[in-house]
């Protein structure tokens, strides 16, 4: 049993740090209950930032984790608007920007990941943009509402998730878009060149300008405003606006001033946990997009920059630091919506894992399911447009079991088949 006098910490305020308060209580913890964000927002989830907020379709009150009066409720303590500042591991304590000190007995770190920021001249013109938070998004919101109505143009560094979701938004006010990207395909890295040129037609026929294989170098502006966006071979796009969305960074500075153990950039950063989400001092855990965790039965260390991470990371942390026993080993899961096309992906196929891609259903109308497979196992699927079918493809993945590619490609061929129970 946890002492009722302890106290737990929690900082950060996004999706994993809300669950994880929520579920030191569903769980019986009766201790102090210490919430710390650096925003002054109450909790809010970031899905719908480049979703439904973003495109005006849901309300600005949907994106809250919980309704304010619940934290009260819940006897959760808020220090809002609030960044902590040092982390004593010795004095177990926290500090925070206005200089409060708060002790813990067991501290879980969900700092999140901030937005890659572009390193050309011209960042510090007005309409340069990143969207990582509420704030970020209001203002985004207000900006494609009035392109969309001047006819104006907006140029977005990136073709990953996010630089499609907010090219598929701004379309639909109205806006001129060009995607620049270094790669060939649009998700080059997350879905290979199979499915990324399913993304260049879906977005083509929307009206959006794609420029692939280079980068921006320059943000060309008069008297504050933008005016285009050069790239490296020489290109002039015309810019009222530009977005980066050239990836996120983990929040590790807290930790690392700390001295807790971190992996390296180029293993993806990140504070490292084991499969408890424990880091290397073990009374603080690690979780959310901050958190690479060894993962059970992929064999190997993953951060996960995706709402459902969050959503379950935080109760897995939450619940080692009441002393359970806990192995994270839930299948990546992500979701995305543009335009007509929503789709879920499940399992972990980075370049080179994979051997074989099969399809099943109809590609060119976009209701289909994608499998990425190595020596006939499953690593990944993507269903598009085809609903019902995650829970079957993560057991599958999860099997480790041998598939047979024409069954597989089988739309008659029952997913739940393919594998015993």
């Amino acid at each position: 049993m946890v002492d009722a006098h302890q106290t737990f910490v929690i900082v950060g305020g996004g999706l994993a740090g809300a669950k994880a308060a929520e579920t030191l209580r569903a769980e019986g913890f009766t201790g102090r209950v210490i919430l710390i964000c650096d925003e002054r927002e109450h909790p809010y989830e970031r899905p719908p930032l480049s979703k439904g907020y973003l495109t005006g379709r849901d309300a600005r009150d949907s994106v809250f984790v919980h309704k304010p009066a619940w934290y009260a409720q819940a006897d959760i303590e808020l220090h809002l608007g609030q960044p902590a500042v040092h982390l004593d591991r010795g004095a177990r304590s926290v500090r925070l920007g206005d200089g409060t000190l708060i002790h813990y007995d067991k501290l879980l770190l969900a700092t999140g990941a901030e937005p890659r920021r572009l390193d050309v001249p011209g960042t510090g013109l007005a309409g340069v943009h990143h969207l990582r938070r509420l704030a970020h998004a209001e203002r985004l919101r207000g900006v494609l509402s009035s392109l969309g109505r001047d006819n104006g143009h907006l140029v977005i560094a990136g073709a990953g998730w996010i630089g499609l979701e907010v090219a598929a938004a701004a379309r639909g006010y109205g806006a001129e878009v060009t995607v620049v990207e270094p790669e060939p395909t649009p998700l080059h890295g997350v879905l290979g060149p199979e499915l990324g040129a399913l993304f260049t037609d879906l977005h083509s026929e929307h009206g959006v300008r794609f420029h692939f294989g280079g980068r921006l170098t320059e943000i060309a502006g008069h008297d504050g405003m933008v005016l285009a966006a050069r790239t490296d071979d020489g290109e002039e796009h015309p810019a009222h606006d530009v977005l980066a969305a050239i990836g996120a960074a983990p929040r590790t500075a807290l930790a690392e001033a700390a001295g807790l153990a971190l992996v390296g950039r180029a293993d993806g950063g990140g504070i490292a946990v084991d499969a408890s989400l424990r880091t290397s001092d073990p009374d603080i855990y690690a979780a959310g997009d901050v958190a690479a965790a060894e993962h059970p039965w992929l064999g190997t260390r993953l951060r996960v920059e995706h709402w459902a991470n969050a959503l379950n990371e935080g109760p897995a942390a939450a619940r080692a630091m009441l002393g359970q026993e806990v192995s994270y080993d839930r299948v990546p899961y992500f979701f995305s919506d543009q335009y007509d096309v929503s789709l879920e992906y499940s399992g972990y196929a980075p370049p080179g894992s994979y051997d074989q891609v099969v399809c099943r259903g109809d590609v060119g109308k976009r209701e289909f399911i994608a499998f990425w497979l190595r020596e006939g196992r499953l690593l990944a699927g993507m269903n598009v447009n085809v609903w019902d079918v995650t829970e079957p493809v993560q057991h599958l993945i999860r099997s480790g079991a041998r598939l047979d590619p024409d069954a597989l490609a089988d739309p008659a061929v029952a997913l739940d088949s393919l594998v015993a129970s």
